[in-house]
């Protein structure tokens, strides 16, 4: 291989970072808060026991589990953090309790003097560890102020007439939980994470979650780490940009641009191959899914305003927030990875010389029926699991698993895996024979391969957790699938595809192209496999982790700062030759990646990103605007490219509509702008410093978030929400008009002529 040296960067950087994601998941498999096999009272009360918490976690995830509310602040943003919120409940009534057991006062009438001395009993109470031999042993106090919290919780979930209010603040449906039982060992499960969140560890002075969720009452305050990480990975963001542009500026230049360009596009005399044409039915199903996971945004977007009704309507009963949250993330994965497996299915045949393997159309076939199957039956599952019409053994297996971006069953995630191992068998078909050839393609085609392989073999890391797996356990390999899967090695496999694509096209030089992917993958990953951590700063980690977390994490925003570079080069192949003119709008689709990439992975990813910045933002709205503008804003709109670019190919006789194109493309770009800017930005502001002021319970409280003003902010998404859903449908509208389904003059004609549009004949 001609560029040995990047070959060894690359090798290097993946052997040593996955080194250090192992050697410090083993330390959370070590350090992991430990659940008790019972609670009990100094007078030998039980409580609860180790069944009943990780019953309770079975429970918790067959109803939606992180998609109704948060937990260690990992899930969805409208009910409360259950860890937060308990905790400081709890701590209200101990205060309460202790005060008229030693003043015969209520809390409030104390002095000054009298609620310090109770603050230091409260405190003392609760930060110190008495877990010995598998039990945790509560004061009476304790398990006072545990029942009082017991009991209105027991109110909210069990559908008790008294919490309806609450509950449509919450957006929780009414009948979410009918057995009372059930109920009960949920909130075991609950209140063992308030344990984790408020005991100090052996021989520390810092909880099980590192101080988290922000408690001034019980000193819950970031940690002199905290601040010390923070502070580091500022100066390695500073030092890493530094030494990138330095690198850039005096390192020796090489033209990209081919010097002898094409004078027509290669691939326009390029015979389509039949299983090239059976991709056709994998970009229209994923833009279906596209407009589904749309609609199913505005409806859950509407519960933050209405609770439990659609304009009036009682939608909660049929379709409730956490199903419809959980259907709009699920679908979102769905299209996406439809988009790139479909890519990678169209690139397949040109990098085997525009031949088919023998029966690659019917594994091409096979596997869309596949994953037809998976999408729906994981979806239906999910809904019986919600409705609690599926037996809870069977839940996590079928129905809910109850972690978010993973929420579907575990049969189903086993079905999806095997289908993305067929897509790489069926990639390695035709890469295999091109590789085996000594040609100057042999580099970016082993880039190819090894990016093609990930994406079909990450995906299986999602396996290593089980329905009653520890929660910082299971959270370490759930963030393997959600952010080395998707944040990751997608990202790898979109660069090697574009670069590939343009090599194709004869617009760059392979060479170049090679040495650029080979280093920008070894940048993004050196951060990105174990910036990992920093999603895990607080699930019951040690300290090590957070340390590993902030500083590479902060390397993953090192590449952004030359985005602008990459958007003018990529803006620049529609005006190299007249005939790239015809690609303008998959190039215009790149290019929005390239902004949102800085703004929403770079800019908005690193204002959440520090240990300081996300003890104080994590389960807030800030977090969803990094996951609006990174999911949509990068790879949303990749995907959209991707499948712009293979329909062109596909039908390249009638042109795009330029009016439908502009306002899909225009519309969606701006639409994101205004949903953020107008609503979920200020929103999440607005709770990071009442998080700061008070404390984490307080941001995530109805008293906040039903205010006035919040509800504005949240009415003023409709903006945005609206001009998107629109430009959706535009964009769409132009996909169906250039496959030659909207000049058909009847129903019948239409649906004929996109069948066999989507077929291999």
């Amino acid at each position: 291989m001609k560029n040995k040296k990047l070959w060894a960067l690359l090798v290097s950087v993946l052997v040593v970072t996955f080194s250090i994601l192992g050697f410090y998941g083993n330390e959370i498999y070590r350090q992991a808060p430990p659940i008790p096999e019972k609670v009990m009272t100094s007078t030998g009360e039980i409580l609860y026991n180790k069944t009943d918490i990780l019953q309770g976690q079975k429970i918790w995830q067959s109803i939606g589990g992180q998609q109704v509310g948060s937990i260690w602040g990992h899930g969805a943003y409208q009910a409360p953090d259950w860890t937060a919120d308990w905790l400081h409940k709890e701590i209200i009534a101990a205060q309460g309790l202790y005060s008229q057991q030693k003043f015969d006062k209520a809390y409030g009438q104390l002095s000054d003097f009298e609620k310090l001395e109770i603050d230091t009993i409260v405190k003392g109470d609760y930060r110190k560890n008495t877990y010995q031999d598998g039990v945790i042993t509560y004061s009476e106090i304790r398990k006072q102020a545990y029942q009082i919290v017991f009991d209105e919780y027991q109110k909210l979930f069990s559908g008790d007439i008294s919490a309806k209010d609450l509950r449509e603040d919450y957006a929780i449906q009414d009948n979410i939980i009918v057995d009372k039982t059930r109920v009960g060992q949920m909130l075991s499960f609950f209140n063992w994470t308030v344990w984790s969140a408020s005991t100090n560890r052996p021989g520390e002075n810092h909880t099980y979650t590192n101080n988290w969720p922000h408690e001034p009452l019980i000193d819950n305050v970031p940690t002199s780490a905290n601040l010390f990480w923070s502070i580091i990975s500022i100066f390695i963001l500073l030092a890493g940009i530094g030494f990138l542009l330095w690198y850039f500026s005096f390192r020796k230049q090489e033209e990209e641009i081919n010097a002898q360009l094409p004078e027509k596009d290669p691939l326009s005399g390029f015979k389509m191959t039949p299983s090239m044409r059976a991709t056709a039915k994998y970009c229209l199903v994923a833009i279906a899914l596209f407009v589904v996971q749309i609609i199913l945004g505005a409806i859950t977007a509407h519960y933050t305003v209405e609770g439990q009704d659609f304009y009036g309507f009682p939608l909660s009963e049929y379709l409730p927030y956490s199903l419809t949250r959980t259907w709009h993330i699920q679908t979102a994965l769905f299209w996406i990875a439809t988009a790139f497996l479909a890519a990678g299915l169209f690139l397949g045949p040109i990098v085997n010389g525009g031949k088919d393997p023998k029966y690659q159309t019917l594994g091409v076939n096979v596997l869309f029926g596949a994953l037809l199957v998976v999408v729906t039956g994981s979806l239906f599952g999910e809904f019986l699991a919600i409705h609690q019409m599926i037996d809870l053994d069977l839940s996590f297996w079928f129905g809910h698993q109850g972690y978010e971006y993973t929420d579907l069953g575990r049969v189903w995630q086993i079905a999806l895996l095997v289908g993305l191992v067929l897509w790489l068998v069926l990639m390695l078909r035709c890469l295999v024979p091109a590789l085996k050839k000594n040609t100057e393609h042999k580099e970016i085609l082993t880039l190819f391969a090894g990016a093609s392989a990930a994406i079909g073999l990450f995906y299986g890391a999602g396996l290593f957790y089980g329905a009653t797996t520890h929660l910082s356990v299971m959270e370490y390999w759930r963030w393997w699938v959600v952010h080395l899967w998707v944040e990751g090695f997608f990202e790898v496999f979109a660069t090697v595809a574009l670069a590939f694509i343009f090599v194709r096209l004869g617009l760059i030089r392979n060479q170049s192209a090679t040495k650029a992917v080979l280093l920008s993958a070894s940048i993004f990953l050196v951060g990105g496999i174990p910036g990992t951590f920093h999603h895990l700063y607080f699930s019951g980690t040690p300290l090590t982790v957070m340390a590993v977390g902030a500083c590479f994490s902060a390397l993953e925003v090192v590449p952004l700062v030359l985005i602008g570079i990459e958007a003018f080069q990529t803006y620049r192949m529609k005006t190299l030759t007249p005939w790239m003119e015809k690609l303008k709008w998959p190039i215009y689709f790149f290019v929005g990646v390239a902004f949102w990439n800085l703004v929403g992975a770079g800019l908005f990813g690193f204002l959440i990103n520090p240990p300081i910045a996300l003890f104080y933002m994590q389960g807030l709205n800030t977090t969803a605007v990094h996951a609006h503008t990174a999911t949509f804003g990068v790879y949303g709109l990749l995907s959209l490219g991707l499948i712009t670019f293979i329909i062109q190919y596909l039908f390249p006789k009638k042109d795009w509509s330029e009016t439908l194109m502009s306002f899909g493309f225009w519309g969606m770009n701006i639409g994101l702008a205004l949903m953020v800017v107008l609503s979920l930005l200020p929103i999440g502001l607005i709770q990071t410093w009442a998080s700061i002021d008070q404390g984490l319970w307080y941001a995530r409280s109805s008293d906040l978030l039903q205010q006035p003003l919040i509800e504005n902010l949240r009415w003023m998404r409709i903006v945005g929400d609206t001009i998107f859903i629109f430009a959706v449908f535009s964009y769409g509208m132009a996909l169906l008009d250039k496959v030659g389904f909207v000049e058909s003059k009847s129903i019948k004609q239409r649906i004929k002529k996109l069948i066999l549009a989507t077929t291999n004949n």
